[in-house]
């Protein structure tokens, strides 16, 4: 079998493509692979925050149009990139087992959030990060900080900004985990929906290609982030508001934490939730709605409907 996967071409998309590759080699030792790169939106639109690029999924958006018109035949994504509808003709053929979904803190001189001193400069292209730190540190200078990771780390490493908030995984991946000044709980730092984690993507037609990949899927992975997106869904937002979910499947049980934030950081709602795994979407459900209560009773402020963040 010859298979053709597109992927950005940045390092961290490269090596995610390619470590999904090598997994189904090893499954495969006779599969031919091609890579295929392809901009999408969110490479070509530098100039301003990714709230404002305007278009939904702008991550995955042409990835998955060069699936559909059968120019790749599998793709892989962030997971936390992609919309919570599934595209029509399409399926996720596989959400292998993540990795650390959470925040970090990346620093001149290895600095702590709490040690950063008031009017530091920190750089995220997350609304969500940018209000759980104003939130905690509201007396810290927050920018905007796009690029891919290797320009977001130069960026700090050349003082353009203090510090930065960066998703662990992305470190990990490319092999710089060592310049992680601080780990944050996902209690603290709620993570995004799906950050971690991978998926793997396919037409749903090819029949082939679906029970091959199928093998990465990681059950409790699915599962978790599944409740995640079910919860973004609900509350009907993404980047363009602050938005954090996250679970985690243990035992029998789905274990659950959430935010919602005003975008100054000045309102934030939290919770946790835990019950049975098999009655997740109640759960989901219950958690996404006393939190838009307890969001909307303090802030008054409509939710809108955006996804996508950068690693």
């Amino acid at each position: 079998m010859k298979v053709v996967v597109g992927t950005r071409g940045s390092a961290l998309a490269l090596r995610q493509a390619r470590e999904v590759v090598a997994r189904l080699q090893a499954l495969d030792p006779s599969l031919e692979v091609e890579e295929r790169l392809v901009r999408t939106h969110g490479d070509d639109v530098r100039d301003r925050p990714l709230y404002l690029v305007g278009q939904r999924g702008a991550f995955v958006k042409r990835l998955e149009e060069a699936l559909l018109r059968g120019e790749v035949d599998l793709a892989v994504h962030s997971l936390k990139d992609l919309p919570v509808e599934e595209a029509e003709g399409l399926v996720l053929a596989a959400i292998p087992a993540r990795a650390d979904p959470r925040d970090v803190l990346v620093s001149r001189g290895g600095a702590r959030l709490a040690d950063l001193p008031p009017g530091a400069r920190v750089g995220t292209s997350s609304r969500r990060r940018a209000a759980q730190v104003r939130h905690l540190r509201p007396d810290l200078a927050l920018q905007d900080l796009r690029g891919n990771l290797d320009t977001r780390l130069r960026k700090v490493r050349e003082g353009e900004v203090d510090a930065a908030v960066l998703a662990a995984a992305g470190l990990e991946r490319l092999g710089l985990a060592s310049l992680v000044a601080e780990r944050f709980d996902v209690e603290v730092l709620v993570p995004a929906p799906g950050q971690g984690a991978l998926a793997v993507q396919v037409r749903e037609g090819d029949r082939a290609l679906r029970d091959l990949a199928a093998a990465l899927d990681h059950g409790p992975t699915r599962q978790a982030t599944q409740a995640e997106r079910a919860f973004l869904k609900r509350v009907g937002g993404g980047c363009a508001l602050p938005i954090g979910a996250y679970a985690e499947v243990r035992g029998a049980a789905l274990w659950l934490v959430a935010m919602l934030a005003s975008v100054d950081g000045g309102v934030l709602v939290k919770g946790v939730w835990e019950g049975p795994a098999s009655a997740w979407e109640a759960l989901v459900a219950r958690a996404a709605d006393e939190l838009l209560e307890a969001f909307r009773g303090r802030a008054g402020v409509p939710f809108g409907a955006s996804e996508g963040e950068e690693a």
